[in-house]
């Protein structure tokens, strides 16, 4: 029997907003969605809800997290000054952690998800058949993408025959919702000739490629002169590393990664070259900027990856680096911190360039929704299936409550999602016609066990450090 939700506003996203609308679901997909009459004697038989003083969106799009990193929220606040040390601790802390350890963190990782109205992840793992358990327990989509690490390219081929036996092992968890993808980890991690076998696997397979790119000042000295702690840390293990003296953006074109349309998390340090190398790739963005801010990288250029036509995503990152995974927060931190951008502080992206962008098209309670939706679906490659409310696609559905006295009054849905919510505010998740999460409960798994066994594992990680 199909299901009618109806409230005071609906998002279809793709088309204006609707005034007393409502969306009809019939199993896993939208049936219609339109005005709240003519839905309803459309589907006289449906089973009817009316959330009232709430807004009816698609549910929001995570385009990077690292569930099993879930424990370590707080773990390396005194690290964040360093970010060769923050790395070193948190690879030190998950090496601890057992395969239970793993697939907890990352149930309860997504149990956060869920709660907060995101339906879809692009979650980074280095033990990606963990996360992609706890996905599938509890009930949301994703792309789960296996990380890959290896700086030494004498290690190349033996480092590819481990992922291929990764892949293998994820193939066996893959469903409707969950996937299989690779990410070979960042520049500073992962060989030149590594790079280029896993994009020849990622093309001829078809298999969903991500990657840290142009994330931090190490990162750029390493790219461009050869210096820094990440260079000095190849050095230190007997690993030869000859700067290319280019960008992160361009040195992942030569070495084929940007032919598999990748999605980039991060891309702070891009000029217009890289942007347009981009572009002209078809690869998306995944922007992490309370995860940027938080570890002192810097801004990317939100507003100018929108200019330019990219896919551009919000992602959480992890907690570890985040301490939240919230989209709404996500989306009113990037459209905040973009506004308050001087072009004169945005590395390697002209005044001009930057000024036109503003002028053009400041960034609104709009964009960032649409970024949190459709454009995360598009970074992702799953536009054709979620990212919008509209008759055929997946019912991925959230409903947040617009009626607290803080959101008060509400004239613009968007704006009032965008600039005075949160994923506290979300009533309802639903993935695929399915209710996963409704008014404080989660309706798929026992989050109280899950939540007592965080904190035994935190315990052990504590007392190790």
């Amino acid at each position: 029997m199909p299901k009618v939700y109806t409230a005071r506003w609906v998002l279809p996203i793709v088309t204006p907003p609707i005034n007393e609308g409502a969306i009809a679901i019939n199993d896993s997909k939208i049936a219609a969605v339109g005005d709240r009459a003519a839905i309803l004697a459309a589907f006289p038989g449906a089973l009817v809800e009316d959330f009232g003083n709430a807004a009816i969106l698609p549910g929001l799009i995570n385009t990077h997290s690292h569930l099993e990193l879930t424990v370590m929220r707080g773990f390396l606040e005194r690290e964040e000054h360093d970010f060769f040390a923050w790395l070193r601790k948190l690879t030190v802390a998950r090496l601890q952690m057992t395969d239970e350890d793993l697939f907890v963190s990352a149930a309860c990782g997504a149990i956060e998800a869920a709660r907060a109205g995101i339906t879809c992840l692009g979650d980074s793992s280095s033990f990606a058949v963990q996360s992609m358990r706890a996905l599938n327990e509890v009930g949301l989509r994703a792309i789960v993408y296996q990380e890959s690490f290896g700086p030494d390219p004498k290690l190349a081929e033996e480092n590819m025959g481990k992922l291929r036996e990764q892949l293998e092992g994820m193939q066996t968890l893959q469903t409707e919702l969950v996937s299989a993808g690779v990410s070979p980890h960042a520049p500073y991690t992962v060989s030149a000739r590594q790079l280029g076998i896993i994009s020849r696997l990622a093309v001829d397979e078809t298999i969903p490629v991500m990657m840290h790119a142009a994330e931090s000042a190490s990162e750029k000295q390493f790219m461009l002169s050869g210096i820094g702690p990440f260079a000095e840390g190849l050095r230190a293990r007997g690993i030869d590393w000859q700067a290319p003296g280019t960008s992160t953006i361009r040195y992942l074109n030569d070495h084929g990664i940007l032919e598999t349309k990748p999605l980039l998390a991060h891309c702070i340090n891009v000029d217009e070259d890289d942007l347009q190398l981009m572009k002209s790739a078809g690869a998306g963005v995944a922007h992490c900027p309370k995860s940027n801010a938080k570890l002192g990288h810097g801004r990317a250029p939100f507003a100018q990856f929108v200019a330019h036509g990219l896919n551009v995503g919000l992602g959480s990152d992890s907690v570890a680096s985040n301490n939240t995974c919230d989209m709404l927060e996500e989306a009113r931190f990037a459209t905040l911190t973009a506004r308050s951008d001087r072009s004169d502080e945005v590395a390697g992206i002209s005044n001009d360039a930057l000024a036109d962008a503003r002028a053009t098209s400041p960034l609104s309670a709009t964009d960032a929704l649409f970024a949190a939706t459709a454009v995360g679906a598009r970074a992702l490659g799953l536009s054709d299936r979620i990212g919008a409310l509209k008759e055929g696609m997946q019912a991925d559905i959230a409903v947040v409550s617009l009626d607290s006295m803080r959101q008060q009054p509400v004239h613009d849905a968007a704006d009032a999602l965008i600039f005075s919510s949160s994923g506290r505010d979300v009533l309802l998740t639903v993935v695929a016609g399915k209710e996963i999460y409704r008014n404080g409960h989660m309706k798929t798994t026992a989050e109280n066990d899950l939540a007592s066994r965080l904190d035994q594992i935190r315990k052990k990680l504590d007392g190790a450090t």
